[in-house]
């Protein structure tokens, strides 16, 4: 994985990952990897991150199945950003929309742009 030394991971060894529909474009979310995160994302095909409140490693879907296939992956020009292009199973966001990005502001307010698309407490309070 030549590509890891052009990478530049912050003090806390991490570098964020921009998550996006390879079909429509759509941003998905907006995450954080380590550099075992990013091999481990090549190697086995499903996005895996580092929870950063955890402070763990957690593949995208393990708990809901709404995994996200890899489909290319980029860095920008400095090599301090990853965008991930995936196929998403079902939603990303674990409120239960689409994409984290549910939500837009108008007029200084937030509002609720999308519908969920399943039950975050049915699916994760098994």
């Amino acid at each position: 994985m030549d590509f890891l030394k052009d990478l530049k991971f912050d003090d806390k060894g991490l570098i964020p990952a921009v998550v996006q529909d390879a079909t429509n474009g759509e941003i998905l979310m907006v995450a954080y990897m380590n550099d075992q995160a990013v091999k481990q994302t090549i190697e086995s095909g499903l996005v895996t991150l580092w929870s950063r409140s955890r402070q763990k490693y957690w593949v995208k879907g393990e708990s809901s199945g709404h995994t996200q296939t890899v489909k290319e992956v980029f860095y920008d020009c400095d090599g301090d950003t990853l965008l991930i292009k995936v196929e998403q199973k079902v939603a990303a966001c674990h409120e239960g929309y689409r994409s984290c990005f549910f939500r837009k502001v108008e007029n200084g307010v937030g509002k609720i742009i999308a519908k969920p698309l399943f039950d975050p407490k049915k699916t994760y309070d098994k």
